[in-house]
């Protein structure tokens, strides 16, 4: 009976750490729903749906033009209508990280941002809020050129 308690301890203490790690990697539903609406606004530029393109824009939205802030959902539309004009996107990006706030209301998603070849050309910064509607709509986005890879040193 003595050596079955260590042993329970030891067990028990297992599971608790497996629980511990499944619920880390469990996925959060609303950074699910986050990426989803980030991967279906990048949709509209391949699809070529400016409409639907801002349809994901809150009214107060802000978007960087390099330094400029565009104001409002009508700025920033303004701004992007010519990216939809033509057969071929001039860019596509995808989220590869979602960070939603515990209360659930802001959402972080960054990614690459890709020229037609599919090349990496830049990194897009996005927050998303959960409008009273309870559609996710974009609120700030900014992006940044990415930095040419460094040439390898040669050997000397």
């Amino acid at each position: 009976m003595t050596r079955l308690i260590p042993l329970s301890i030891a067990c028990l203490s297992l599971l608790a750490a497996c629980a511990a790690i499944a619920q880390e990697s469990a996925p959060n539903p609303l950074a699910r729903q986050v990426e989803d609406t980030e991967t279906a606004f990048a949709q509209t530029m391949a699809d070529r749906d400016f409409e639907a393109f801002r349809s994901f824009l809150s009214d107060e939205a802000v978007f960087f033009a390099g330094n400029t802030p565009l104001r409002g959902k009508q700025q920033v539309s303004d701004n992007w209508r010519p990216y939809f004009e033509g057969p071929d996107a001039p860019f596509s990006w995808e989220p590869e990280l979602v960070e939603v706030l515990a209360s659930g209301t802001l959402a972080l998603s960054s990614g690459p941002v890709r020229d037609p070849a599919g090349n990496r050309v830049a990194t897009f910064s996005s927050i998303w809020r959960l409008e009273p509607d309870g559609q996710w709509r974009i609120v700030f986005d900014k992006g940044s050129r990415d930095c040419p890879e460094p040439e390898p040193a040669g050997e000397e």
